[in-house]
């Protein structure tokens, strides 16, 4: 993504300044709300809003969502916020009406990004992330959420291999080998252990004939087949998992722009740059052209510009 440096608090009055003067008069001059905001970063950003507050006593946020409007407002939005701050933002109302949502940004977030997650979550609710996993949600589904959001964390990047071999065997005896799931042993090694380790565990797993993938879709369903999916995919390749993501959201007749927009926003500052080319790989064609062919106008110009140079 091309970012424009910004300078002290006088380049974040100075684009605050621009901003307003873009939503003065009739209608507004969305051309220079992209040309700012898509190559702003973080802080950046967070430093417009305190200024804009300062010189307009009022809340950009809010004068955003009347000047704009549709999947453009949509993603300007969601785009203003940190990227903790928004995932909580994503969660919080996802478990209201989208699990599968839900799911996937809890399931595709490290433990260190959900420690911040649930800080943010209780500061901005008042509720812990863990109450409403623990109402909105039930069955394995929730005893697998719940276990992945709550200690012990592991981000260890070095790999005991007999512990992994260990877990690939006990996934096995737990599935495949038996009549009936054991699901305890899923949620138990599926939550507690490091992508590094589990992705071991998958690689270990092949000598048992199968594929630790196929093994999940075998011996679960639903959204706790979902959501072991997103950890494990997660663990052996975010970016190749972000790619099949965005190309079933603007697969066959009509995009899904709701999907399209949540992860263009989420991964931007993350790890853009490795989806892009998993994407290239798998599909043979750029983001950067699917996104231009799927997207129209404003919005289109606004995703754009996130995703930046083509691979």
């Amino acid at each position: 993504m091309s970012t424009l440096i910004l300078t002290g608090q006088t380049s974040a009055r100075e684009d605050a300044m621009r901003l307003h003067r873009a939503f003065k008069g009739f209608g507004c001059d969305t051309s220079v709300v992209i040309e700012i905001l898509a190559h702003r970063d973080a802080r950046q950003r967070a430093e417009i809003q305190r200024e804009y507050y300062a010189m307009q006593k009022e809340d950009i946020l809010k004068r955003l969502e009347s000047e704009l409007t549709g999947d453009l407002e949509m993603a300007v939005l969601l785009w203003m916020h940190d990227p903790a701050t928004r995932d909580a933002m994503i969660i919080k109302t996802a478990l209201g009406n989208d699990l599968k949502c839900a799911t996937e940004v809890i399931c595709s977030r490290t433990p260190s990004q959900i420690q911040t997650i649930k800080q943010i979550y209780v500061s901005k609710t008042g509720i812990q992330l863990e109450y409403d996993i623990e109402r909105r949600t039930s069955g394995d589904h929730k005893k697998l959420l719940l276990a992945y959001v709550s200690p012990p964390f592991d981000e260890n990047p070095l790999v005991n291999k007999q512990m992994a071999e260990s877990d690939a065997n006990a996934l096995y005896r737990a599935g495949e080998k038996r009549f009936g799931t054991d699901e305890k042993t899923f949620i138990r090694i599926f939550s507690e252990r490091s992508r590094a380790h589990l992705a071991e565990v998958a690689n270990l797993y092949n000598k048992h004939g199968s594929s630790l993938q196929k093994a999940v879709k075998k011996e679960t369903s639903g959204l706790f087949e979902f959501a072991l999916l997103t950890i494990l995919q997660c663990a052996q390749n975010p970016g190749k998992y972000f790619a099949k993501l965005l190309h079933r959201a603007m697969k066959g007749i009509g995009t899904d722009e709701k999907t399209l927009t949540r992860i263009i926003v989420t991964r931007t500052e993350i790890d853009m740059q490795y989806i892009k080319a998993d994407y290239m790989k798998k599909y043979k064609k750029p983001l950067y052209d699917a996104v231009q062919s799927e997207t129209s106008g404003n919005y289109r110009t606004f995703l754009l510009e996130l995703l930046g140079r083509r691979v």
